[in-house]
């Protein structure tokens, strides 16, 4: 009789760990359980609907420092299954990827469904079952030595599997039932967020972009530096995600209230500012200040923007008194702002919490607790910066918990 296998979770981790254990294993009876009525939901808007695959970062000492919960730990699996298996595998079901300026990767299509399709393709190929509108009321391990495990379904009745791998995602209400079974879970907080905040500097300047600032919470030593754009809500871009990301827990603990100060000019300090300004004030004396700035990384309608506030709008340089210099140095290099809340980033959204890393094996995927009882994806306290980073966690602990079962089932 086949050894059954339940995935629970119909998304990224799930699909993929279920098409390796069958590539392998392909006597299995291997299920996929969904709770929703679709399937791939993450991989169909990922991207902008293209489809982030993976980033073409190969160093896996590399590689990790994009995750800031889950790294260390993912250090070893990376190595057994990076981004150079992961392309190598997409191409072996004839999809190709491409690479983009940033080092994103996408399938040379620039559609999700590509993906969607490769791995549906799959599925029926090896005649892996999908069940939607399949949720989980309970998981219990059986008893008198046997090493499997009872599922309660949500609709009623109950089946017996030889193992399961837990692919849920973000799912507090899955969490909530781990923590049934003494599986310690780490509080779900938001990750990847934009910053909310109403400031006059701001206002009507959406879509205005710095290519590079450094950005820095008070109060703690968080800081990162990239692009910054303006929004209708405040601030976002890299610069701000990153932050979000590596800030997460701290900043579930502020309740999203907290100041930050931004330096417009990260290549240069303070008093190199104040240099450069006094220089052009003394060069170009006739001139209006509000012209134009003489740092070509200030984009002109922030810059008028911020010297109208200055109250600068009617001077000359001459006219600047070195109070007023000081004030526009501060604005430029260490420009203090408030923030009020958080929004989504565009339709993505990344959460940080779940199953604590200390529960794994990560040369297995399995709950150290438990015999044949694995786990995929973001389920685990493991989350990424955008670039694909989060993908490739799903496809690394997806092959590698494919792998453990079909050992664990072997004979």
């Amino acid at each position: 009789m086949a050894k059954r296998v339940a995935i629970i979770g119909g998304g990224a981790a799930g699909f993929f760990s279920a098409i390796c254990m069958a590539e392998k294993k392909s006597h299995l009876d291997i299920s996929i359980f969904e709770k929703s009525n679709t399937v791939l939901g993450k991989v169909k808007i990922s991207g902008g609907g293209r489809c982030n695959v993976t980033h073409h970062c190969f160093d896996p000492k590399e590689l990790i420092r994009f995750y800031p919960r889950g790294g260390k730990q993912l250090l070893g699996p990376f190595h057994t299954f990076g981004p150079t298996q992961t392309i190598e595998w997409f191409k072996k079901y004839d999809v190709k990827l491409k690479v983009e300026e940033d080092g994103r990767m996408f399938p040379t299509t620039d559609n999700s469904a590509t993906i969607i399709n490769c791995f549906l393709d799959a599925v029926d190929h090896y005649g892996i079952k999908v069940k939607t509108q399949s949720g989980i009321e309970k998981l219990t391990p059986l008893e008198n030595g046997n090493k499997g495990w009872r599922v309660n379904f949500q609709h009623g009745g109950t089946s017996d599997y030889d193992a399961i791998v837990l692919a849920t995602g973000s799912s507090s209400n899955f969490w909530n039932m781990l923590k049934e079974l003494s599986i310690e879970i780490i509080a779900p907080v938001p990750s990847l967020f934009t910053f909310n905040c109403k400031d006059a500097r701001l206002k009507n300047l959406a879509g205005v972009a710095f290519k590079q600032v450094k950005v820095k919470i008070q109060g703690t030593k968080l800081e990162s530096e990239g692009p910054l754009l303006i929004t209708h809500w405040g601030l976002s871009g890299p610069g701000i995600l990153k932050l979000s990301s590596f800030g997460a827990t701290h900043l579930a603990e502020l309740d999203y209230n907290f100041k930050i100060t931004i330096n417009f000019l990260p290549s240069l300090n303070e008093d190199e500012v104040f240099e450069i300004l006094n220089d052009f004030k003394n060069n170009n004396s006739k001139k209006q200040i509000i012209t134009g700035s003489c740092f070509s990384e200030i984009p002109k309608r922030y810059w008028q923007q911020l010297v109208e506030l200055l109250q600068l709008e009617t001077k000359n340089w001459a006219d600047a008194s070195k109070q007023e210099i000081r004030k526009l140095t501060l604005s430029l290099s260490a420009a203090e702002f408030s923030i009020n809340g958080k929004s989504t980033n565009k339709d993505e959204f990344v959460t940080a919490g779940g199953i604590d890393l200390k529960e794994i094996d990560f040369k297995s995927m399995k709950i150290k607790k438990y015999e044949n009882l694995f786990a995929a994806g973001e389920v685990m306290n493991i989350d990424a910066l955008t670039g694909g980073f989060n993908f490739q966690n799903a496809w690394t602990s997806g092959y590698i918990a494919a792998n453990a079962v079909n050992e664990s089932l072997e004979g």
